[in-house]
């Protein structure tokens, strides 16, 4: 659905009406009842036929369809789901006790089989499911409600890798031959998914037979609607209850009581090449970590929604923050003679290309002289993971599906991280990735990640500027819709509308 050729008003009337038909006829005229239906505009439509084994599983976690053996609390830690205990039974090894009585939306019941199967499918897939990407996992059946879990390496964080949306328990009829995942009828979640009309819409109904709190709502209507300014206008009409992903140019348009900035786990950090060019001079770099205005970018390009960045982690990991310690000393920047940079971005990101332009602006006053390049990210990455470009701007995922960031920091900044667009290379840092990556989830890992973090941020190879947020639209009679960082949970049992009668 796409408004450039009309005008600015008739698009969102038009975008309120078609929003309007895409949710259910009971809606419109409600009584007082806390029994609603709940109706979603989300920003993406399915990709792979909403299978879990792809980015799509995140839509059925985010409906609350399908549910996984764990799940993670606001520190990464894993908490019981369709599992209720596990322990680690050897170095590779570990075992899961399954929740009684659970029962799937086609009737069958949650046992290790089930979880054999759905865990044995997501090891073989092609591709994989990319929690699983270098990993190597078997599940086999340990008894009726018992599920042992191994891998070829010892893997400390294998409970939140299981906490993924992509390792979701299905029920066996869900799986067809030639690697069909049919979601409908066959998550365990508290709604249940009935009916997809291709990249469209969704209908989801309660499911009484659920094993935890029944849900409040009596079903879901979601409609897929890629276009911001039609999303915006649904939530200023009345037409969706939830609006997924409000793009920051329409937040001013709408009642700013609708609207709730959640952090996200993403971080657009400035990348320095520490191999090749004026780059590889730290007094260099140190100039433009100096040069860099973070609030005028935040102010300007953000328009106040993000929030400076005063490391790689920012404010939707929580810990992070408490446990930084200043780097100490910072290496001391020279005066910029004049020396050329060539900074590039993708434009795939509508704010990055104008971050670019400040950055350009605040580096040239610095003493630099500043080249632009601005592409596609399709056409830029190879140029930029081979060191084609003295800075480089890129938002960053902090943490991927475990919940934990040693992977990112790893990939980005470890001799051998396939995509350390900065060409870092010190033992130092590596060896402190690899103590976090052996420590199990806590504390201590915590500790260890951000002692990791310091010594990148010594280095000046990636100098952190912001912390993204996605708006989420609620409507004034929503109540308890979930505003998840990891955007794994949107609506649950307790999410409800409640409305009142004229």
């Amino acid at each position: 659905m796409s408004l450039k050729h009309v005008s600015p008003l008739a698009g969102l009337l038009s975008a309120a009406l078609l929003l309007t038909g895409c949710f259910s006829e009971t809606d419109k005229n409600p009584g007082k009842t806390a029994d609603q239906r709940l109706r979603l505009a989300m920003l993406q439509p399915p990709r792979s036929g909403l299978t879990p084994l792809s980015d799509d599983a995140f839509k059925l976690s985010r409906w609350s369809t399908t549910e996984t053996l764990v799940t993670l609390d606001k520190l990464g830690e894993a908490q019981p789901a369709l599992a209720t205990t596990w322990q680690q039974t050897g170095d590779n090894s570990w075992r899961f006790e399954l929740r009684h009585g659970v029962r799937f939306h086609d009737g069958s019941l949650l046992d290790a089989a089930t979880v054999v199967n759905a865990l044995t499918v997501a090891a073989h897939a092609a591709p994989k499911p990319r929690i699983l990407d270098g990993v190597q996992l078997t599940a086999v059946a340990d008894g009726e409600q018992t599920v042992k879990v191994t891998t070829a390496q010892p893997d400390p964080l294998l409970p939140q890798r299981l906490s993924s949306p992509q390792l979701a328990i299905l029920s066996q009829k869900a799986y067809r031959p030639g690697g069909v995942v049919d979601p409908r009828h066959a998550g365990s979640g508290p709604f249940e998914l009935m009916q997809v009309n291709g990249t469209s819409n969704a209908r989801l109904e309660r499911f009484g037979g659920y094993w935890g709190e029944k849900a409040k709502a009596s079903g879901i209507d979601v409609s897929f609607v890629p276009d911001g300014t039609a999303r915006g206008a649904a939530l200023r009409t009345g037409a969706a209850d939830i609006v997924e992903a409000i793009p920051v140019s329409q937040a001013p348009l709408l009642d700013q009581k609708l609207i709730h900035e959640v952090p996200m786990p993403r971080t657009n950090t400035l990348y320095l090449n520490t191999r090749l060019g004026v780059m590889r001079d730290p007094a260099l770099r140190a100039a433009v970590r100096d040069a860099i205005n973070r609030q005028q970018l935040v102010d300007n390009v953000y328009e106040k929604r993000a929030d400076v960045a005063l490391g790689l982690l920012g404010p939707a990991l929580p810990w992070a923050a408490p446990l930084r310690q200043p780097v100490s000393p910072p290496v001391a920047a020279r005066k910029p003679a004049g020396e050329t940079i060539t900074l590039a971005t993708f434009s795939d990101r509508a704010e990055l290309p104008e971050v670019a332009v400040y950055l350009a602006q605040q580096l040239t006053a610095a003493g630099f002289s500043v080249k632009q390049v601005v592409r596609e990210y399709s056409q830029i990455e190879s140029d930029a993971l081979a060191g084609k470009f003295d800075a480089f701007i890129l938002s960053r995922a902090t943490v991927l599906d475990s919940g934990d960031p040693v992977a990112y920091m790893y990939s980005d900044f470890a001799c051998k991280g396939s995509f350390n667009i900065a060409q870092l290379c010190r033992p130092d840092i590596d060896q402190a990735l690899q103590k976090a990556s052996v420590i199990p989830a806590g504390a201590q890992r915590r500790q260890a990640i951000m002692q990791a973090e310091n010594l990148i941020l010594a280095t000046d190879a990636a100098i952190p500027m912001l912390h993204e947020r996605v708006i989420q639209g609620e409507s004034a009679d929503i109540r308890d819709a979930v505003r998840d960082p990891r955007e794994r949970t949107l609506i649950n049992a307790a999410t409800q509308r409640v409305v009142q009668a004229d």
